[in-house]
């Protein structure tokens, strides 16, 4: 594996990390964690995609999170079962937000800039 990869993968669980405390701290909004999820599904992207535009990555990782947030209108039940385990819970969310499409949008604008740094400042 490339340092480049292994970069974005150590920033990617410093991420998951950093939004389960969120969860878990009363004191810090819970928007946060939205935000960091944003953040978290920009590096994934980046991750696989390691040469491409930083446009194009902010414009995928965005439209995952939507998307992600959009299933939560639907209630098939294997879906709702998935959303009721732990993992399913911290990946595909639960109950539907308008207010988390900006939060998702702050993120990935987020992770862009983080990501354009990381690059300038590391080579990568």
């Amino acid at each position: 594996m490339s340092k480049t990869r292994i970069t974005y993968l150590i920033v990617i669980f410093s991420v998951i990390l950093t939004g389960i405390l969120s969860r878990k701290l009363d004191f810090i909004p819970l928007f946060v964690g939205d935000v960091l999820y944003a953040v978290m599904v920009y590096f994934m992207v980046r991750f696989v995609f390691l040469n491409g535009k930083s446009s194009v990555i902010f414009i995928t990782a965005l439209l995952l999170c939507f998307v992600v947030e959009f299933q939560q209108t639907l209630e098939f039940s294997w879906l709702v079962a998935i959303r009721k385990t732990s993992i399913g819970h911290y990946a595909l969310g639960e109950g539907f937000l308008w207010s988390d499409l900006l939060y998702y949008t702050l993120g990935a604008g987020l992770g862009g800039l983080v990501d354009v740094f990381l690059r300038k400042s590391y080579k990568l």
